[in-house]
């Protein structure tokens, strides 16, 4: 089966195919005498499987290791099982970290609903993400809500590197 039969058949494009092969998802397949690819029609399988590992949130190194084992005779379902727990734990602590930061957002909103603008004062940049009177100030991501951290690494800048 050519490139384009196959990628039909399989619902994505020849580029994603050739992609593959380069990234050792896919084998090189046969050429014709004419030098053109000639997938086995066990090739739109490997595709699928493909597809629903990427849908199901694994990498594409991690789809390479599952064909490996695959390749070499034996089932991967120990190491499938395995990625997917570490899928769920990583997923889980995701879902954590954004209902604290709904949360937090949920107690903005309050304030920004109570606040009076033209009371603003003119010191505070912003009298709805910043506290000056108190101390103990809602978490924002992990962070106090008046903490002057812009950064883009991780909330972590030499002051708050601990």
């Amino acid at each position: 089966m050519r490139i384009g039969a196959l990628a039909e058949h399989a619902g994505v494009s020849a580029k994603t195919i050739r992609f593959y092969e380069e990234a050792g998802l896919m084998p090189a397949p046969p050429r014709t005498s004419t030098g053109y690819r000639d997938y086995p029609a066990e090739a739109a399988d490997r595709l699928g499987f493909i597809r629903d590992a990427q849908a199901a949130g694994l990498t594409l190194a991690e789809i390479r290791s599952v064909l490996a084992i695959r390749d070499s005779g034996r089932a991967p379902c120990n190491h499938v099982t395995d990625l997917i727990d570490q899928h769920l734990v990583q997923i889980e602590q995701r879902l954590a970290e954004l209902a604290q930061a709904r949360d937090a957002l949920r107690r903005l909103k309050r304030r920004a609903d109570a606040t009076d603008p033209t009371r603003c004062a003119s010191k505070d940049v912003c009298s709805i993400l910043t506290n000056p009177g108190s101390s103990t100030q809602p978490k924002v991501g992990g962070h106090e809500e008046g903490s002057a951290d812009h950064s883009t690494n991780g909330g972590r800048t030499a002051a708050h590197s601990g």
